[in-house]
């Protein structure tokens, strides 16, 4: 939308703004006369006609078949939000808010559930939160347990806290002393590494040199072979929701079988999860507005969401779903302070 926003002049973006304040405050469109007298600028009426008429011609705003007034259309407020939102402060009581309830969390499931939580109540509408797939999660730590000739359990230690016991069934199982000396060959070779680098480099590499090792670490090799092609994945590949009911009170989402699509959407999760995947690898904020999100289901919602991140740099997303009229300068801080300090309980670099 940088193109349309160069063709505003300072009184077309001013009143522009003013016009979007105006109708996310009260949700009427917003006539010339009621224009002119909160602008703030000594225009008549007809003057503000005639810059809202530019206005509606760069399809910015557009006049409802009830009403003279207008509302903004997605692009005017996508050139609302990224040019001319004024971002509020959270206030110290909200930001205790959100401190005190992520400190409080005492592992990740806990820590993205209040996340989630909080967004949601904080700003009255659905708060989402990604988790990080786990293939980009590192390993802390790896040990083996001998259970029979035949059986022994996998036991993955996670660097975001996470665990996971893999029981496993091979020909001759080593015995204890030959797996911990297994174990502390692979966790000085594999810690802090993530699995999509164990599974496609340093598995396949170890492999390579195998005949240069004795039969311990031939042992080690296999039984990370088969840990990690055995690793779930797909469960993990999810997202926490909350407040879901909120969107039923929103005045704006009132239309029944598009409020049953986007239920819909949030049951079977796998436009969502594909929607937030997209903002993976962006920087700060960044918001969907209606159709920007490419899902039917949205068109009548905005997304604002961003990054948080683990500390071995894996990226979780963080935000809330909530209809395109909503308080932007009020829910921008709220998401961008709780990715940070979700980001800072992970043990992650805030910048």
């Amino acid at each position: 939308m940088t193109a349309v926003f160069s063709q505003l002049n300072d009184r077309a973006q001013h009143l522009l703004k003013v016009l979007i304040e105006q109708y996310i405050r009260s949700g009427q469109p917003v006539a010339s006369t009621l224009l002119a007298s909160q602008s703030g600028l000594s225009l008549s009426s007809a003057t503000i006609r005639n810059v809202m008429a530019s206005l509606e011609k760069l399809g910015l705003i557009h006049a409802p078949h009830t009403s003279s007034g207008r509302i903004p259309t997605a692009q005017g407020y996508r050139v609302f939000v990224d040019s001319l939102v004024n971002v509020e402060t959270l206030d110290a009581e909200t930001l205790h808010t959100v401190e005190s309830q992520i400190d409080h969390a005492n592992n990740s499931t806990e820590l993205i559930q209040a996340a989630s939580n909080l967004v949601s109540g904080l700003t009255q509408y659905a708060g989402i939160v990604t988790v990080p797939q786990r293939d980009s999660v590192g390993i802390r730590h790896i040990e083996f347990i001998h259970l029979s000739s035949t059986q022994l359990i996998a036991v993955l230690v996670f660097t975001d806290g996470q665990i996971q016991n893999k029981l496993l069934t091979v020909e001759q199982a080593p015995n204890s002393q030959k797996l911990q000396s297994a174990s502390n060959y692979l966790n000085e070779r594999l810690t802090g590494q993530n699995l999509e680098q164990i599974k496609l480099l340093l598995i396949r590499e170890m492999r390579e040199v195998c005949d240069d090792v004795d039969q311990t670490m031939r042992w080690a090799v296999d039984l990370a072979e088969k840990t990690f092609q055995e690793v779930e994945t797909e469960s993990d590949s999810d997202v926490f929701m909350t407040g879901e009911s909120n969107l039923v009170h929103c005045n704006d989402l009132t239309d029944r079988a598009k409020l049953s699509d986007l239920f819909h959407a949030f049951e079977e999760k796998r436009q969502l999860i594909n929607l937030l995947n997209t903002a993976v690898n962006a920087k700060g904020i960044q918001i969907f507005i209606g159709s920007e999100s490419g899902y039917h289901a949205f068109d009548d919602c905005s997304l604002v969401t961003s990054n948080y991140f683990m500390e071995d740099g894996s990226v979780g997303v963080l935000g809330v779903v909530g209809p395109t009229r909503m308080p932007y300068e009020r829910v921008i801080p709220v998401v961008d302070i709780t990715a940070r300090l979700l980001s800072a309980s992970f043990g992650a670099k805030v910048g």
